[in-house]
């Protein structure tokens, strides 16, 4: 954490890195993690002396978009997500498909 941080993001940063260690992320990963986000956080909220245009300019911060941009790897997103999906479409028989059927209804 910068010098001079809040006792606020100081919470944050332990919160968001004792998080990503107990999803199994390696210590240093989840300590680059809380870092930018609670460097991110700072920015949009003009905490911070300097800030990139992406961290200003986001429309919505980490904590409002909850892992929207996650899951996007190898697997793809959840079942979870493309359930709340078909939700959304009005999929019918949704509540019994796997989640390789639900992304073939989605199209996928």
């Amino acid at each position: 954490m910068p010098q001079g941080s809040s006792p606020k993001r100081e919470r944050q940063y332990e919160h968001i890195k004792d998080s990503a260690e107990q999803r199994g992320t390696s210590k240093g990963r989840a300590k680059e993690i809380a870092a930018r986000t609670v460097n991110k956080e700072r920015a949009r909220s003009g905490e911070s002396k300097t800030a990139s245009k992406t961290s200003t300019k986001d429309s919505k911060s980490a904590s409002q978009r909850g892992g929207e941009r996650s899951h996007s790897g190898s697997q793809g997103p959840t079942k979870e997500q493309l359930y709340a999906e078909a939700k959304k479409h009005g999929i019918d028989g949704r509540s019994s498909m796997s989640k390789e059927q639900l992304s073939k209804a989605l199209g996928r």
